[in-house]
């Protein structure tokens, strides 16, 4: 608890009577009982411990130059630690005011003297009482000590220093202040990279505050307790950061970082900030904003790349390492298992068809082709078997007198009348030649293309149905269709040389 006086037209001091004690304390105005003197202006912030409010009484030996809403002189209580915190009242006249009671921990309280008609003044009397919100959590623990120092260019305070140094446990409520010490004709800027009120709005239960110059509530410079929190410049060396948090409150948390600079003109190793700073050349290009602006981090792309290597630490350097070892492992497995691994062979088929060898012979309207194609192989056995037919029928045919020429294959005019076998039945691709073999010369990935053209007849043998199904194209014919077809061909050829015969005799 205590109770600070200042003033902003007049040094400290000459404010009146003070007393403080932990149980409260006593104000009054200058020169109180008598006549105060004219021109004075003088401010009291009175703060009350954790969990208490402030009861404030009025002696009644008041008086006050009175005036319309008391524009003149007069005494301003607000309810918090600021002058634009909530008003309670503007007060002046010959009667004191009524007890007045706080809604936190602070009472405002400005006294204003004009320079005319001066009167007796005042005297206040104040104590602290339980705050009704906490009654339920009875009387608080004694808050731990928590104070810390910081100093030099720049650095980072946080909330999780309390913990780490071992000042308070998760569990107790702690009133923390960070002391800033900047070098002489110094100032200090603070950041804040992080900030988070578990309890927000409720600054009973915990805030953030920044003083300037001491640790004082007179130097109060401002405080957080909402959801969030700006930057603060800070006008003298010292710079004091306070954090309250109760009980339940201790997941409230903060980081600032903070600057110290001097005014221009900049001296030769420092650099301007473009904002009434100059920072210590060693904060230029550091990967922090430490202007209010980033000026100290732009143009860097090159420095920065140049350093890479330099800034490479041992952690760093161990998992590039690391990582490049298992790249490396891997890419070497693959390629070992790649040449171990069997090869596939594929085998190219070529289609069925292939519109190069096929000829178009079908020419005239009477006559029907039928085209097969097959693989070399399967061509060479049907070529053989058929040649064997074609042989076998010849020498039928040499076995026996020829009556007319062109029965013996001759190209004499004059054909018999009645033949159903025209002398323009042969088999083109193939010629019955016995000592020549029928197989093809060069049968490796061809295919083998047999036509036979021929004119027929409704009596030598009846294929109307089945022969129109057959198509001229690459399909393969049936073993049944192969057999039809050369029982077709030797029963027309037998026929014929029935007919032949009856002629003959």
């Amino acid at each position: 608890p205590s109770l600070i006086r200042s003033s902003l037209t007049i040094p400290a001091g000459q404010c009146g009577t003070w007393v403080k004690n932990p149980e409260g304390g006593l104000f009054t105005s200058p020169n109180y009982p008598n006549k105060y003197p004219p021109e004075r202006e003088c401010i009291y912030i009175i703060e009350a411990p954790p969990r208490q409010c402030i009861d404030l009484f009025f002696d009644e030996k008041y008086s006050i130059e009175p005036s319309w809403e008391c524009k003149f002189d007069h005494i301003e209580v607000r309810d918090g630690p600021f002058g634009f915190s909530p008003i309670i009242g503007r007060y002046c006249g010959q009667q004191s005011p009524q007890y007045i009671r706080s809604s936190g921990r602070y009472l405002w309280i400005k006294f204003v003297a004009d320079g005319e008609l001066e009167a007796m003044g005042f005297s206040a009397n104040y104590n602290f009482t339980a705050d009704p919100d906490f009654k339920d959590m009875g009387i608080p623990k004694p808050l731990p000590f928590c104070e810390f120092e910081m100093g030099g260019s720049e650095g980072v305070i946080e909330s999780q220093q309390i913990s780490k140094d071992g000042k308070a446990s998760q569990t107790e409520a702690v009133d923390c202040k960070w002391f800033i010490r900047a070098p002489p004709r110094s100032k200090i800027y603070l950041r804040f990279l992080d900030y988070e009120m578990q309890n927000s709005n409720e600054c009973k239960r915990n805030f953030v505050a920044v003083y300037d110059g001491s640790s004082s509530v007179e130097d109060l410079k401002v405080k957080f307790c909402s959801t969030v929190a700006s930057d603060v410049m800070l006008l003298t060396a010292l710079g004091v950061v306070r954090m309250w948090a109760d009980e339940g409150s201790r997941r409230s948390r903060f980081k600032i970082l903070f600057t110290t600079f001097q005014e221009p003109p900049c001296e030769a190793d420092t650099f301007f900030c473009h904002s009434n700073m100059c920072i210590n050349n060693s904060l230029v290009c550091n990967g922090v904003q430490n202007c209010v602006y980033p000026w100290d981090e732009n143009h860097c792309k090159e420095k920065r790349k140049a350093n890479l290597l330099d800034n490479l630490n041992n952690t760093n350097g161990t998992i590039i390492g690391v990582t490049c070892c298992v790249v490396l492992i891997l890419l070497v497995v693959s390629v070992v298992v790649q040449i171990k691994q069997p090869r596939k062979k594929y085998i190219l088929r070529r289609d069925d068809f292939d519109p190069t060898v096929f000829q178009e012979v079908f020419q005239e309207p009477p006559h029907y082709e039928l085209c097969t194609l097959r693989s070399a192989a399967a061509a060479s056995a049907d070529l053989a078997e058929l040649a064997e037919d074609l042989e076998s029928f010849h020498r039928l045919r040499r076995s026996s007198r020829c009556v007319h020429d062109h029965h013996c294959g001759s190209n004499q005019p004059g054909s018999a009348k009645g033949s159903n076998l025209s002398p323009t039945a042969i088999m083109t691709e193939i010629q019955p030649q016995p000592s020549r073999p029928l197989l093809p010369q060069n049968t490796a990935n061809r295919r083998s293309i047999l036509v036979m053209k021929h004119s027929y007849s409704q009596d030598a043998c009846e294929l109307d149905d089945e022969l129109d199904e057959v198509p001229t194209t690459s399909h393969r014919l049936s073993r049944h269709e192969k057999a039809v077809q050369r029982f077709c061909l030797i029963g027309s050829l037998s026929k014929h040389e029935s007919e032949y015969n009856t002629t003959r005799v």
